[in-house]
Formats: structure tokens, sequence, C-alpha cells
């Protein structure tokens, strides 16, 4: 099977095909105006553009399902091609804002959540995704095509930047060289133009490799999926954290190298009943001394089959004004998509049972 071409990045593509603007006009044409097909690569030679539909595809993957909320998030399943499926979304975080003459003001502002995998190794109790187990790591080009297929899809210009969230199916850590290739080719400024600062790579807690990501100075921001204050209750909800516990898990992000303006995001995935309690929000206090933090607090999204049940809204504000009150910057995430599908995997394990 031919490779895609979104596998390559800029420099790679330079040395398959000089002189050195060839590679520059391929990422134009991919990235800027959203071709689908090679030969619509006007400005190249009908030869050149002949060699590239030969030997390469132009997307990894194809939009077989998707689901609109209510809200404006588009919840898509992407299918491969050998046959695997993946989950990405796009959420609108602010609609597009015009003045009393319908002038625009400001522009909608979107984030994506892509997958770095197919399934996921870490299999946390709370996640419908860990229940179809590991199949394969997804190539850079196929962490790339989710953005690229769901801008065209929604007629996002391509001067309009979106934010990504490597939270989707999947640990990142687990497929750090892909997930790195595809950091940088987000952030080729002849591509899509995406800023690390706008990419943040959200992990369960791989210790090791949040270093490994530390050392290659990607620029990107992090978020640690923490869900638990002891390692007691996270290997129930985590079982990984036998290898990597809390305590591997803050030295290295106290280690990581983080932008002066920003802080590291803490995931907090509140279970009623199970960490939503005061005490738990005392001591995540007492675990984040010494860290640029901000902790971002998650209802739990129930799936059919689950024993874990969502939050009530008086938990989350309690917890978070307890974080609040002690100096801690803390907010809710607003549910988005409750009304489809929303926990991740679901919408590929529906596909897969029908």
């Amino acid at each position: 099977m031919n490779p895609s071409i979104l596998d390559f990045t800029q420099e790679e593509l330079e040395r398959l095909f000089p002189p050195k603007f060839r590679a520059k006009q391929i990422y134009n044409w991919i990235y800027q105006h959203h071709i689908e097909n090679f030969m619509e690569m006007e400005n190249l030679p009908k030869k050149l553009r002949s060699e590239l539909a030969e030997r390469y595809r132009l997307s990894p993957l194809e939009i077989v399902r998707k689901e609109q909320s209510s809200d404006g998030s588009i919840k898509y399943l992407f299918q491969l091609e050998d046959g695997h499926t993946v989950e990405s979304v796009l959420l609108k975080m602010k609609d597009e804002e015009y003045d009393d003459s319908g002038e625009l003001l400001h522009h909608a502002k979107y984030t994506v959540c892509v997958s770095s995998q197919v399934g996921c190794k870490v299999g946390c109790a709370f996640c419908l995704t860990a229940k179809g187990g590991f199949v394969r790591n997804l190539s850079a080009g196929e962490i790339v095509g989710q953005v690229l297929e769901i801008k065209r899809d929604n007629n996002i210009a391509s001067n309009r930047r979106v934010n990504i969230v490597y939270m989707g199916m999947g640990e990142p850590l687990d497929n750090l060289d892909n997930l790195a290739k595809a950091i940088r080719i987000f952030s080729s400024e002849n591509g899509l133009s995406i800023s690390p600062k706008r990419q943040t790579v959200s992990t369960s807690g791989i210790s090791t490799k949040i270093k490994k990501l530390g050392e290659m100075e990607l620029g990107v921001q992090l978020a640690i999926s923490l869900h638990a204050v002891d390692d007691e209750l996270r290997e129930k909800l985590i079982p990984m954290n036998k290898a990597y516990n809390i305590a591997s898990i803050i030295q290295a992000v106290k280690e990581f190298p983080v932008n002066t303006r920003k802080r590291v995001m803490f995931e907090y995935l509140v279970i009623k009943d199970v960490n939503d309690d005061v005490n738990s929000a005392k001591r995540l206090i007492k675990l984040l001394e010494g860290i640029k933090a901000k902790v971002n607090l998650i209802y739990f999204n129930p799936y059919p089959g689950t024993d874990f049940e969502r939050p009530t809204e008086e938990s989350m504000r309690r917890f978070q004004e307890y974080l609040l009150k002690r100096g801690v910057l803390c907010t809710i995430r607003e549910s988005k998509g409750i009304d489809i599908s929303a926990a991740c995997g679901q919408l590929r394990e529906q596909e897969m049972t029908i």
C-alpha cells in the first residue's frame, strides 16, 4: 500500500522532490487549499503530479459517521485504510460575533480532539476505549488527517487556526515518535501553521515519556489525566499507575519545560462518590504544591454498562470552590456533546456492534 503524503514533513518532501520550493508548493495545495486530488496542483509539472498520484495516497482516512450535538460539537468516526476506526471531536468553543450592522467582529473558535492510537493499552476503568483493547499506533499522517478532514468538512478557512488536543482514543506518549512528527507537521508555516502553543498533549502519566517529550523541546502544552489523589484509588482507575505512580508523575511535571505564561493542566474526571469529596480536593492541593497548575474538573459521562455515575453539579461546585479559595486555578469543563455519543470510544463501539 502506498504511503500517505500526509506522513511527510516539508523537509522530507524537499529531499524527495528537489528543488526545495516544490515541497512548499505541495504543502500549500494540501494544507491551504484542501485539495482532494493531486492533479489539482496546477502550478506543478504534470509529470510530477502524475508521479505523486502514482506513489502516494492523499488522505489515509475517511469520514464514515458523524453526530452533531445541539451545542455545535461534532463527533467523527474515521475509517482507516486497514478497516479500523478512530474518533475525533470538533468542539466549538466560541461562536462568531457580529456588530449591529452585521459586520463580523470575531471568528468562531474551535478545538479538535484527535486520536493517537486505535484502541489503547492503558485500560482505564472509566474509559470505553479500553473495552476494545489496543490494536496499533496511528501514523503521523493519520493523526494529521483527522484535523485536515474536519477543517475541510466544516469549511474552516485555511487561515483560521484551531486548537489541537491529543485527548482522543489512545495514549499519545505511547506513540511518541509519530506524535512528535504530527506536531511538527501541524506547526509548519506552509502547512496548517498551528503553533505548538495551541497544541496540548494529554497523557495518563507515563512519567519517563513525559521527560522525553520535554527533552524534544517541541513547545507544546502538557495536560495530565490525574483523576485521583492517592495511588490506591488511581491504580483502580488507571492500572498503569502501578508502573508510574503519582509521585513519579509529579516529579516529571516539575521538570517539564513550560512557557512562563502557561500552566500545566491537570485533568480530574469527577465520578460520583468515588473522588468528588472535599478531602480529595484538600489532598489535590497538597500534591500540586510548587507547580504552576490549572485544574480542570470534568463530569464523568456515563455510557451503557458502566458502574460509575455522573457527579452532581453541587459536588462539582463545592470541589471547585475549595480549590479556588486556596489559590489553585480551577475550572469546570462545560459538558459538550452529552446528547450524542459523548464518551470517548462510544461511537466506535456502536459501529462495531452494528
